[in-house]
């Protein structure tokens, strides 16, 4: 559906000039994108993101906004430095509570298949890789999956190869399905905007009877792994959770850091899966990534090496996580880090 581009064959297609002849010329329309809402009145900052993204492509857009009691959230959309962002369409039910796809996805591809709408956009967050896939299948249309950079209105960067490879996409199809990176994207702003409020339509209940259970979320009164600042982050050599706790909790909490871990922590039980970083957990960009008894193997690598400063502390010198490090200590974890949460303390 959609193939890589040289910079040779960009320059034959004329790439960021239009497409003379094409159908698809002209057709930019509206932009569709998807907003998160998980706490009463508040985006998510990956939806933030998101029509920070929907903002480069260029065109008028209009904002799903998909969940429930979301009393306060349009309001909050209209107090964001968005002056494309024309609509703003509220599908506020219990059905849509907890963003199950086979209730979200028919609601996307109703309004999708209006020909106002020419690109969908949604964060790469675990809400949307799940609603994603589902509405290109509705559509028959390939979905173009964790953009870090938009072109123009059908040519994207997106990574391959754990992120060791950055590939350079256009998408010919008539309406494209975007997921993005959040952390290669700034959150939009405070401002303002004239965007109407009204409501989604109603979409007839999915033939697959679906019913919530239940969750076990991790609370805590960290910032939010995903959109945190500085993170600290625990691998395997810290041995068990006993040491996970005892080393990393104190220097988080100095530093006002959220916490993450590698999958091998994860697997090992030293905590929930919900803080892996990596390849199969979240992507995070912080200014500050603090990793302690972190190899560097390269799935972990591809979460996080975008982060803006990355300090390493680990016993082996020939660890992989120095080469990508700003700032590295070399030794013993259980005599570092509690000296190090005492410098940062005084």
């Amino acid at each position: 559906m959609f193939r890589p581009i040289t910079a040779q064959v960009g320059k034959r297609l004329g790439l960021g000039a239009p497409m003379r002849g094409s159908a698809l010329a002209g057709r930019w329309a509206s932009t569709l994108a998807f907003i998160e809402s998980h706490k009463p009145g508040e985006i998510a900052t990956s939806s933030l993101s998101a029509l920070e993204a929907a903002k480069k492509l260029g065109n008028p857009v209009t904002a799903l906004v998909v969940g429930h009691k979301l009393a306060g959230v349009a309001q909050a959309l209209q107090s964001v430095d968005c002056s494309l962002l024309q609509r703003i369409v509220v599908a506020d039910s219990a059905e849509y509570e907890h963003y199950l796809p086979e209730r979200v996805a028919p609601l996307c591809a109703q309004l999708l298949k209006d020909p106002e709408y020419s690109h969908f956009v949604v964060a790469a967050s675990a809400v949307g890789k799940n609603i994603l896939p589902r509405v290109g299948a509705l559509l028959d249309v390939q979905p173009v999956s964790d953009i870090v950079e938009v072109k123009d209105q059908q040519t994207f960067t997106r990574p391959i190869y754990a992120g060791n490879v950055l590939v350079t996409v256009q998408d010919p199809q008539a309406t494209k399905l975007l997921s993005i990176r959040a952390s290669a994207f700034a959150a939009v702003g405070a401002g303002s905007n004239s965007a109407n409020v009204e409501s989604a339509p109603e979409v007839p209940a999915p033939a697959i009877d679906i019913v919530w259970q239940s969750n076990k979320l991790l609370s805590s009164d960290r910032p939010e792994l995903g959109s945190a600042k500085r993170v600290v982050t625990g691998g395997r050599g810290l041995k068990n959770k006993e040491t996970f706790d005892e080393l990393l909790e104190p220097l988080a909490t100095t530093l006002g850091a959220a916490i993450g871990a590698t999958r091998a922590a994860v697997d090992a039980g030293f905590c929930d899966n919900s803080l892996q970083i990596g390849q199969t957990g979240k992507v995070v960009a912080p200014e500050l990534y603090v990793a302690v008894g972190v190899s560097g193997a390269i799935q972990h690598l591809a979460g996080m090496k975008d982060a803006k400063t990355i300090v390493a502390i680990n016993k082996d010198p020939e660890a992989p996580i120095f080469q990508v490090a700003d700032y590295g200590l070399v030794g013993d974890l259980n005599a570092i880090v509690p000296e190090l949460t005492q410098k940062l303390a005084e």
